[in-house]
């Protein structure tokens, strides 16, 4: 049996407004499938994942991410988009004027959840399986910054996303707490859900190996792990 593709481009090139940034790029990630991105600073990796989560289009080359052509996408359908996928920044990106509980309830009420009732029950849901399921009520400010990335993925599991973008998701974190994160993402994607990774920190590769893609020279290539 094939595994399912939640992400496939082929021949694609990827644009920085009219500036080229990667070309032939062809890659896949199957359903709960681990893959890592590395690279250097503005090799195209930050690139690549906007032209995923519809800040960039795609205009040369094909791509589909969770049933969506990367190609034809209007819009309107980028907000549908983004509620199959979840996406972890390396900032958290919490709304600090809310506790944990208002920021998962604002991006499900954004989302179009109405039932109260099952607002509730998600958002505990999601903290049960980060391991926060007693700090709905603390502010951002109130956690440590491993605390406030294991929000940050509650967050990005809300609607049960066939495929998680993680941009640095260890970038701010000690390497204790990187460790931590990794099993938590680890576990997700045991799970079922794929988990596509940028990251700059190869302990984590080497502790947590796994398939891994690097962008030089303009271009993606699948990497040996040997060669860290």
């Amino acid at each position: 049996m094939t595994q399912e593709t939640v992400l496939q481009l082929e021949d694609a090139k990827i644009f920085q407004g009219e500036h080229l940034v990667l070309s032939d790029v062809d890659m896949a990630i199957g359903k709960g499938q681990f893959v890592y991105l590395i690279g250097e600073t503005g090799s195209g990796k930050s690139s690549l994942l906007k032209t995923l989560y519809g800040d960039l289009p795609l205009k040369i080359g094909k791509g589909s991410i969770v049933g969506y052509d990367l190609h034809t996408l209007k819009d309107k359908d980028i907000p549908y988009l983004r509620r199959k996928i979840g996406i972890v920044f390396q900032d958290f990106q919490l709304l600090t004027d809310r506790d944990v509980n208002g920021n998962l309830k604002f991006v499900l009420q954004a989302t179009g959840w109405k039932d109260k009732q099952k607002i509730d029950a998600k958002i505990q849901e999601v903290l049960q399986k980060v391991g926060m399921a007693t700090k709905g009520h603390k502010m951002p400010y109130q956690l440590s910054g491993g605390e406030q990335q294991r929000i940050a993925i509650a967050r990005a599991l809300l609607n049960d996303p066939e495929l998680i973008i993680a941009d640095e998701p260890t970038g701010n974190l000690d390497p204790g707490t990187s460790e931590e994160i990794m099993i938590l993402l680890t576990e997700i994607c045991k799970n079922g859900t794929a988990i596509f990774m940028v990251t700059h920190d190869y302990t984590v590769i080497l502790k947590f190996p796994s398939f891994t893609l690097k962008c030089e020279n303009g271009k993606i290539f699948e990497t040996m792990q040997t060669s860290y």
